[in-house]
């Protein structure tokens, strides 16, 4: 068993192709975390979200590959 981690990508096939168990899906390839169109308070919202969600995820157990989206 390794550190629990949450990734998060684009590309859910990456993901599983590595055998995360945890995967998220994110927003784009250029920029996972975030949204470029939208403005600041509106992206650091959705930043914190997306931060919120994966850590949540951390504290579920996970035998096997489980995607977020």
């Amino acid at each position: 068993m390794g550190i629990p981690a949450v990734q998060l990508s684009a590309v859910i096939a990456v993901g599983e192709m590595v055998g995360s168990n945890r995967i998220m899906l994110a927003q784009k390839i250029v920029n996972p975390v975030g949204n470029a169109n939208l403005d600041p308070v509106e992206e650091k919202k959705l930043r914190r979200s997306m931060v919120e969600k994966a850590l949540t995820a951390l504290q579920a157990d996970a035998e096997e590959q489980v995607v977020l989206r």
